[in-house]
């Protein structure tokens, strides 16, 4: 991948978690924002694979971490957003061509992306809610995140399509 690729994925990711952390808070629900960064890896390991899609996910999940606010203990959206984009390329081949397959691969990364980072969240005692809200939190953040691949999704996969280098004819 050139330079020039990676540049603009690197700012689109920078651009997707400045628009997450400091735009969508402001229409949260219970907390709850749109993971525009997932929906981004999930592009990803659908057009490239899941090699592709989990390293996104590590460098989308770091970067997502490291962001300001930045609290608890970093690394643990960087292990769900890796999870997450290795499943979503691995199942790939499957869902090509569905709408309706894709939106349930965006409800399964969502739900495990989520429950990674919150489970990660119970053992290292980084998150401050009360367990019996906890799959309140998740389940509505699987809601939000696929209502908004509906609208994401398609200019996201479209995007990393003409980011992936041009086929050699053998």
């Amino acid at each position: 991948m050139s330079a020039v690729r990676i540049g603009v994925l690197a700012g689109l990711l920078l651009v997707l978690i400045a628009v997450q952390d400091a735009v969508l808070r402001y229409v949260s629900v219970w907390g709850v924002v749109p993971n525009l960064v997932l929906l981004l890896v999930i592009a990803a390991a659908v057009v490239r694979g899941s090699d592709y899609g989990a390293g996104v996910g590590f460098v989308a999940g770091l970067l997502l971490d490291l962001a300001p606010p930045a609290s608890g203990t970093a690394g643990r959206w960087a292990l769900a957003l890796v999870v997450a984009g290795y499943l979503a390329g691995k199942v790939s081949d499957d869902v090509r061509g569905s709408r309706r397959a894709t939106l349930v691969l965006v409800a399964g990364c969502s739900f495990v992306a989520t429950s990674v980072y919150a489970l990660t969240g119970v053992m290292l005692g980084d998150v401050p809610m009360e367990s019996a809200r906890m799959p309140l939190v998740i389940v509505l953040g699987v809601v939000i995140d696929v209502l908004t691949a509906v609208i994401v999704l398609p200019s996201a996969v479209a995007l990393v399509r003409r980011l992936r280098p041009a086929q050699a004819l053998v």
